[in-house]
């Protein structure tokens, strides 16, 4: 990996270079939560000014920029003797500012799913393909335990990565794409200052990690204690609404509707972003739901985050940014449910 530093002046240059012929996404400022915090989110930026290079973590992920909530997959023109199918999966080239390493990371696993499986999500790849993604290092909130899910450092899926060193930043380039862009805003060569200066902050940010979470067996945990109360317990708290799977950066399961005109003349395939949390989402014909109660769907989705994840991909779904617990009305949260089945495996 090569490495350079550009000055914050220069940032901001390269910055608003980019937003001449590219639509620019970053953190911004929208809210406060029910504790005075402020809430983020990534939007457009319209002024260098308004991207929020401080922010702590935005309330949703950036997944959504390759994952929308609802897509149109494609539009039919029907007439009485043939029909006309349009799909489309042109994106125009944009820019995200400020992605964390594990909103990165969690794209990579998003990546093994949508681009490299058997069946690639050819409309994932289009808005992945034509993406750059600007990465930005930052000390953990105290509930982050990315760093346990070894999330909380990336070394791939980003064009450019920031360390900030207080008057410059320290680049890390992982792409041709991300190389240019730097080389044209005043790049410079790392000096030994930068390196030692670089070093320091990368401890400092090691060394704030207070939310540990042991994942050493989680997968065999999910087999042992399959049948455990403990699954029954946190149930007995989920409201089934699905906002975990809404705010997370690596959920990706969907539902797909159709929509016919009633002149019998149009028609649209759309698909949605869904929960496994939610009470019909293993409804069949017939009225049979294979999952009715909410202890069972909340246990198979932690299992799919896991266990089924790290028998497909050696890794396993969850990237320990706890958004999931902070948007959870009910209070449930990966650490808690985790240690929760680690002490009762102790009994």
């Amino acid at each position: 990996m090569l490495y350079k530093t550009i000055t914050k002046q220069n940032f901001r240059h390269m910055i608003e270079g980019l937003m001449e012929d590219n639509a620019v996404f970053g953190p911004k400022w929208r809210d406060r939560d029910k504790d005075g915090n402020k809430v983020y989110r990534f939007l457009r930026l319209n002024d260098f000014d308004e991207l929020q290079m401080d922010y702590t973590r935005t309330y949703s992920s950036p997944k959504n920029f390759f994952l929308p909530f609802e897509e149109t997959l494609a539009t039919y023109e029907l007439g009485e003797d043939e029909w006309h199918q349009e799909i489309q999966y042109t994106v125009h080239p944009r820019v995200i500012v400020g992605m964390r390493a594990c909103d990165i990371n969690a794209l990579r696993k998003l990546d093994q799913v949508m681009v490299k499986s058997t069946f690639p999500n050819p409309y994932y790849f289009a808005r992945r393909r034509n993406t750059v993604i600007i990465g930005l290092d930052h000390e953990p909130l105290d509930d982050c335990f990315c760093r346990s899910v070894g999330a909380d450092v990336v070394y791939k899926g980003f064009d450019l990565f920031l360390t900030d060193l207080g008057e410059k930043y320290f680049v890390a380039i992982g792409s041709d794409t991300g190389y240019r862009i730097v080389d044209s805003f005043g790049g410079e060569d790392v000096s030994d200052a930068d390196q030692d200066a670089y070093k320091t902050v990368k401890k400092q940010i090691e060394s704030k990690f207070k939310t540990q979470l042991d994942v050493a067996i989680v997968p065999e945990l999910m087999d042992l204690e399959f049948e455990s109360e403990v699954w029954e317990r946190w149930g007995a708290k989920c409201l089934s609404c699905g906002s975990c799977a809404m705010v997370c950066p690596t959920c990706y399961c969907y539902g797909v509707r159709e929509d016919v005109d009633l002149s019998f003349q149009q028609a649209s395939k759309e698909r949605f972003l869904y929960s496994c949390n939610l009470v019909d989402f293993a409804m069949v014909a017939g009225d049979h739901n294979f999952r009715p109660e909410p202890h069972i769907r909340l246990k198979y989705r932690y299992y799919h985050q896991f266990r089924g994840f790290v028998e497909a991909f050696d890794q396993s779904l969850c990237v320990g940014c706890n958004r999931c617990g902070v948007a959870c009305l009910a209070g449930i949260s990966p650490k808690a449910v985790i240690d929760d089945l680690n002490e009762t495996e102790l009994q």
